[in-house]
């Protein structure tokens, strides 16, 4: 299986190029179930990985794991995984002959032997974040320890924590300019995730398409 690079949700021009084509993820029904403390969107907190295996859009290079983690099949690992959501699974087709809408990362977030994997499932065309994923090394098999479902979202690892960015949106927002985001960081602690901090930024979408960011107080 061969995957495509794709850009961080964390930067904001690329990121509304890409919610353009929000408004078809509301028929996918994608559940949003919470586990865990705080945050936005569907998560079961635990830890996570680091290897991209990704979706369509410009190509970016692979991160390869590190010595004490093996290359692992992501598509198959989120298909086979029961907390992984119906819709989730559904959408996870690939986008052009054997490349699937997947970036895989691996690192060391729990202090394992081995390192996590951080799985992001995205939407082929526009690269829509749509289920984020922390997988955690026990025995011959991986646990699942923190899932994200609700779009648009994407987690990645950030100096040994797992990072998680949302995009929100209030009633009359177009979907190409939600109005805010939130960035949360998380850290391993007595065996889940922990919220360490959080970061909530409030766009103004001035007329004539220019935006501008205000970071609100926590």
């Amino acid at each position: 299986m061969r995957g495509l690079g794709t850009e961080s949700l964390r930067a904001r021009g690329a990121l509304k190029a890409a919610i353009a084509a929000m408004a078809g993820l509301a028929v996918l029904g994608l559940s949003v179930s919470a586990c865990g403390t705080g945050g936005t969107g569907a998560r079961d907190e635990g830890p996570a990985g680091s290897d991209s295996v990704a979706a369509a859009g410009a190509a970016t290079p692979t991160v390869s794991p590190s010595k004490a983690t093996k290359s692992v099949d992501a598509v198959k690992l989120v298909r086979d995984d029961p907390k992984v959501g119906a819709a989730v699974k559904r959408a996870l087709k690939p986008c052009v002959a054997d490349e699937y809408p997947v970036d895989v990362s691996y690192g060391n977030l729990t202090g394992g032997s081995a390192d996590d994997i951080v799985v992001n499932v995205m939407t082929c065309g526009d690269a829509v974040g749509i289920g984020s994923y922390v997988y955690r090394e026990q025995g011959h098999s991986y646990e699942n320890v923190f899932r994200a479902e609700e779009p648009p979202v994407y987690a990645e690892i950030d100096r040994g924590e797992l990072v998680v960015t949302q995009q929100l949106y209030e009633k009359d927002d177009p979907v190409s300019y939600p109005s805010s985001e939130e960035v949360i960081t998380y850290s391993w602690s007595a065996n889940r995730f922990s919220e360490e901090s959080r970061t909530h930024t409030e766009y103004s979408n001035a007329v004539g398409g220019t935006d501008s960011a205000t970071p609100a107080p926590n």
